[in-house]
Protein backbone atom coordinates (compact mmCIF):
# COMPACT_ATOMS: atom_id res chain seq x y z
CA UNK A 1 0.00 0.00 0.00
CA UNK A 2 1.27 3.48 -0.91
CA UNK A 3 2.08 5.58 2.13
CA UNK A 4 0.62 9.02 1.50
CA UNK A 5 -0.67 12.20 3.16
CA UNK A 6 -3.21 14.41 1.40
CA UNK A 7 -2.74 18.16 1.75
CA UNK A 8 -6.17 19.69 1.16
CA UNK A 9 -6.94 23.38 0.69
CA UNK A 10 -10.06 24.32 2.64
CA UNK A 11 -10.65 27.61 0.84
CA UNK A 12 -10.96 31.12 2.30
CA UNK A 13 -13.74 30.52 4.82
CA UNK A 14 -17.04 29.79 3.10
CA UNK A 15 -17.34 25.99 3.59
CA UNK A 16 -18.87 25.65 0.11
CA UNK A 17 -15.67 26.96 -1.49
CA UNK A 18 -13.78 23.70 -1.05
CA UNK A 19 -13.25 21.57 -4.16
CA UNK A 20 -15.30 18.43 -4.73
CA UNK A 21 -12.10 16.38 -4.53
CA UNK A 22 -11.11 17.99 -1.24
CA UNK A 23 -14.55 17.37 0.30
CA UNK A 24 -14.47 13.73 -0.81
CA UNK A 25 -11.09 13.20 0.86
CA UNK A 26 -12.39 14.69 4.11
CA UNK A 27 -15.27 12.22 4.04
CA UNK A 28 -12.89 9.30 3.47
CA UNK A 29 -10.21 10.33 5.98
CA UNK A 30 -9.39 8.52 9.21
CA UNK A 31 -7.35 11.43 10.59
CA UNK A 32 -7.70 15.13 9.78
CA UNK A 33 -5.10 17.55 11.10
CA UNK A 34 -6.55 20.98 10.50
CA UNK A 35 -5.12 24.50 10.66
CA UNK A 36 -6.90 25.97 13.67
CA UNK A 37 -9.64 28.58 13.63
CA UNK A 38 -9.04 29.58 9.99
CA UNK A 39 -10.69 26.34 8.84
CA UNK A 40 -14.50 26.62 8.93
CA UNK A 41 -15.93 24.26 11.54
CA UNK A 42 -18.80 23.27 9.21
CA UNK A 43 -16.26 21.43 7.05
CA UNK A 44 -15.43 19.17 9.97
CA UNK A 45 -18.98 18.35 11.06
CA UNK A 46 -20.37 14.85 10.55
CA UNK A 47 -17.07 13.26 9.52
CA UNK A 48 -15.91 9.87 10.78
CA UNK A 49 -12.27 10.99 11.09
CA UNK A 50 -10.40 11.81 14.25
CA UNK A 51 -9.82 15.58 14.15
CA UNK A 52 -6.77 17.33 15.60
CA UNK A 53 -6.22 21.10 15.71
CA UNK A 54 -2.60 21.87 14.80
CA UNK A 55 -2.71 25.40 16.26
CA UNK A 56 -0.53 24.57 19.28
CA UNK A 57 1.62 21.89 17.62
CA UNK A 58 5.11 22.38 16.25
CA UNK A 59 6.39 20.89 12.98
CA UNK A 60 7.94 17.81 14.60
CA UNK A 61 4.70 17.00 16.45
CA UNK A 62 2.61 17.36 13.29
CA UNK A 63 4.97 15.13 11.33
CA UNK A 64 4.93 12.48 14.04
CA UNK A 65 1.12 12.44 14.10
CA UNK A 66 1.04 11.95 10.33
CA UNK A 67 3.81 9.32 10.32
CA UNK A 68 2.19 7.25 13.04
CA UNK A 69 -1.25 7.34 11.41
CA UNK A 70 0.10 6.43 7.96
CA UNK A 71 2.10 3.53 9.42
CA UNK A 72 -1.13 2.29 11.01
CA UNK A 73 -2.75 2.23 7.57
CA UNK A 74 -4.95 5.29 8.13
CA UNK A 75 -5.95 7.80 5.49
CA UNK A 76 -4.50 11.14 6.59
CA UNK A 77 -5.63 14.60 5.47
CA UNK A 78 -3.72 17.74 6.39
CA UNK A 79 -6.34 20.48 6.02
CA UNK A 80 -5.04 23.99 5.34
CA UNK A 81 -6.94 27.26 5.07
CA UNK A 82 -7.06 29.16 1.77
CA UNK A 83 -4.98 27.63 -0.99
CA UNK A 84 -1.79 25.73 -0.21
CA UNK A 85 0.10 27.68 -2.91
CA UNK A 86 0.41 30.77 -0.67
CA UNK A 87 2.08 30.98 2.76
CA UNK A 88 0.84 27.56 3.87
CA UNK A 89 4.15 26.04 5.05
CA UNK A 90 3.43 22.78 3.22
CA UNK A 91 6.97 22.62 1.83
CA UNK A 92 8.60 21.93 5.17
CA UNK A 93 5.95 19.32 5.98
CA UNK A 94 6.39 17.52 2.66
CA UNK A 95 10.17 17.58 3.10
CA UNK A 96 9.73 16.04 6.55
CA UNK A 97 7.45 13.30 5.22
CA UNK A 98 10.04 12.37 2.58
CA UNK A 99 12.39 11.36 5.39
CA UNK A 100 9.80 8.74 6.35
CA UNK A 101 9.31 7.65 2.72
CA UNK A 102 5.76 9.04 2.82
CA UNK A 103 4.37 10.61 -0.34
CA UNK A 104 2.27 13.77 -0.47
CA UNK A 105 -0.59 14.74 -2.75
CA UNK A 106 -1.71 18.37 -2.81
CA UNK A 107 -5.30 19.33 -3.60
CA UNK A 108 -5.51 22.99 -4.71
CA UNK A 109 -8.22 25.33 -3.50
CA UNK A 110 -9.70 28.80 -3.67
CA UNK A 111 -7.26 31.42 -2.44
CA UNK A 112 -8.49 34.25 -0.26
CA UNK A 113 -6.99 36.54 -2.92
CA UNK A 114 -9.28 35.22 -5.65
CA UNK A 115 -12.24 35.00 -3.25
CA UNK A 116 -11.74 38.67 -2.40
CA UNK A 117 -11.70 39.64 -6.07
CA UNK A 118 -14.94 37.71 -6.49
CA UNK A 119 -16.55 39.60 -3.61
CA UNK A 120 -15.49 42.86 -5.29
CA UNK A 121 -16.93 41.53 -8.58
CA UNK A 122 -13.88 42.43 -10.59
CA UNK A 123 -10.78 41.22 -12.34
CA UNK A 124 -7.43 42.11 -10.86
CA UNK A 125 -6.07 42.45 -14.39
CA UNK A 126 -7.68 45.23 -16.42
CA UNK A 127 -6.59 45.87 -20.05
CA UNK A 128 -4.37 48.95 -20.39
CA UNK A 129 -4.39 49.42 -16.59
CA UNK A 130 -2.62 46.40 -15.09
CA UNK A 131 -1.80 42.98 -16.50
CA UNK A 132 0.33 41.88 -13.56
CA UNK A 133 -0.66 40.78 -10.06
CA UNK A 134 1.93 40.63 -7.28
CA UNK A 135 1.24 38.44 -4.24
CA UNK A 136 3.51 39.41 -1.38
CA UNK A 137 3.84 40.23 2.32
CA UNK A 138 5.72 42.61 4.57
CA UNK A 139 8.80 41.23 6.28
CA UNK A 140 8.01 40.18 9.85
CA UNK A 141 8.73 37.02 11.84
CA UNK A 142 9.29 35.35 8.50
CA UNK A 143 11.81 37.50 6.60
CA UNK A 144 11.33 38.60 3.00
CA UNK A 145 14.32 38.65 0.59
CA UNK A 146 15.58 42.23 0.32
CA UNK A 147 15.09 42.23 -3.46
CA UNK A 148 11.36 41.66 -2.79
CA UNK A 149 10.81 44.42 -0.24
CA UNK A 150 7.49 46.21 -0.56
CA UNK A 151 8.96 49.52 -1.73
CA UNK A 152 10.80 47.81 -4.60
CA UNK A 153 7.69 45.97 -5.76
CA UNK A 154 5.56 49.10 -5.45
CA UNK A 155 7.62 50.80 -8.15
CA UNK A 156 5.95 48.57 -10.75
CA UNK A 157 2.52 49.98 -9.80
CA UNK A 158 0.95 46.62 -10.69
CA UNK A 159 -2.07 45.23 -8.87
CA UNK A 160 -0.77 44.00 -5.52
CA UNK A 161 -2.31 41.66 -2.95
CA UNK A 162 -0.58 41.82 0.42
CA UNK A 163 -0.94 38.93 2.85
CA UNK A 164 -0.15 38.70 6.57
CA UNK A 165 0.72 42.37 7.00
CA UNK A 166 -2.32 44.31 8.20
CA UNK A 167 -0.95 44.30 11.76
CA UNK A 168 1.93 46.47 10.51
CA UNK A 169 -0.26 48.82 8.49
CA UNK A 170 1.79 51.98 9.02
CA UNK A 171 4.87 50.29 7.58
CA UNK A 172 2.79 48.93 4.71
CA UNK A 173 1.53 52.41 3.82
CA UNK A 174 4.98 53.96 4.12
CA UNK A 175 6.56 51.38 1.82
CA UNK A 176 3.75 51.48 -0.76
CA UNK A 177 3.92 55.27 -1.02
CA UNK A 178 7.49 54.92 -2.30
CA UNK A 179 6.05 53.55 -5.53
CA UNK A 180 2.30 54.21 -5.82
CA UNK A 181 0.69 57.67 -5.99
CA UNK A 182 -1.10 58.74 -2.76
CA UNK A 183 -4.52 58.60 -4.47
CA UNK A 184 -4.13 54.96 -5.55
CA UNK A 185 -7.24 52.97 -4.58
CA UNK A 186 -6.87 50.42 -1.79
CA UNK A 187 -9.24 47.75 -0.46
CA UNK A 188 -8.75 45.98 2.86
CA UNK A 189 -10.80 42.80 3.29
CA UNK A 190 -11.07 41.12 6.67
CA UNK A 191 -12.08 37.44 6.93
CA UNK A 192 -13.03 37.12 3.28
CA UNK A 193 -16.16 34.97 2.68
CA UNK A 194 -16.82 34.48 6.42
CA UNK A 195 -20.14 35.76 7.85
CA UNK A 196 -18.25 38.53 9.68
CA UNK A 197 -16.44 39.72 6.53
CA UNK A 198 -15.61 43.44 6.44
CA UNK A 199 -14.47 45.63 3.54
CA UNK A 200 -12.73 49.00 3.75
CA UNK A 201 -12.17 51.15 0.67
CA UNK A 202 -9.94 54.20 0.68
CA UNK A 203 -6.98 55.78 -1.07
CA UNK A 204 -3.44 54.81 -0.18
CA UNK A 205 -2.62 57.94 1.83
CA UNK A 206 -5.54 57.11 4.17
CA UNK A 207 -4.80 53.39 4.51
CA UNK A 208 -3.29 53.28 8.01
CA UNK A 209 -5.85 55.72 9.37
CA UNK A 210 -8.85 53.76 8.08
CA UNK A 211 -7.52 50.36 9.20
CA UNK A 212 -6.84 51.66 12.70
CA UNK A 213 -10.30 53.23 12.91
CA UNK A 214 -11.81 49.86 12.01
CA UNK A 215 -9.65 48.00 14.54
CA UNK A 216 -8.46 45.45 11.98
CA UNK A 217 -5.30 43.75 13.21
CA UNK A 218 -5.17 40.33 11.49
CA UNK A 219 -6.81 37.91 9.04
CA UNK A 220 -7.09 40.53 6.30
CA UNK A 221 -5.78 41.11 2.80
CA UNK A 222 -4.71 44.45 1.37
CA UNK A 223 -5.40 45.05 -2.33
CA UNK A 224 -3.63 47.97 -4.03
CA UNK A 225 -3.66 49.32 -7.57
CA UNK A 226 -5.48 51.33 -10.21
CA UNK A 227 -7.33 48.19 -11.38
CA UNK A 228 -9.46 48.36 -8.22
CA UNK A 229 -11.38 51.31 -9.65
CA UNK A 230 -13.16 48.86 -11.96
CA UNK A 231 -15.43 47.63 -9.16
CA UNK A 232 -16.71 51.16 -8.52
CA UNK A 233 -16.79 52.89 -11.91
CA UNK A 234 -16.67 51.93 -15.57
CA UNK A 235 -13.13 52.27 -16.87
CA UNK A 236 -14.13 51.75 -20.50
CA UNK A 237 -11.27 49.30 -21.09
CA UNK A 238 -11.90 46.30 -23.34
CA UNK A 239 -10.00 43.10 -23.93
CA UNK A 240 -9.51 41.75 -27.45
CA UNK A 241 -11.18 38.47 -26.53
CA UNK A 242 -14.71 39.52 -27.53
CA UNK A 243 -13.75 42.18 -30.05
CA UNK A 244 -15.73 41.84 -33.32
CA UNK A 245 -12.69 43.02 -35.23
CA UNK A 246 -10.75 39.95 -34.18
CA UNK A 247 -10.25 37.43 -37.00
Amino acid sequence: MTKKVYFVSAGPGDPELITVKGKKLLEEADLIIYAGSLVPKRLLEGLKAEKIDSHLLDLAEILELMRKAVEEGKKVVRLHSGDTSFYSAITEQIEGLRRFDIEAEVIPGVSSASAGAAVLKQELTIPEVSQTVIFTRLSGRTPVPNRENLASLAKYQATMVIFLSVGMIERVQEELLKGYPPETPVVVMERISWPEQRIIRCVLKKLAEKVKEAGIKRTALIYVGEALRASEISLGKRSKLYNKANP
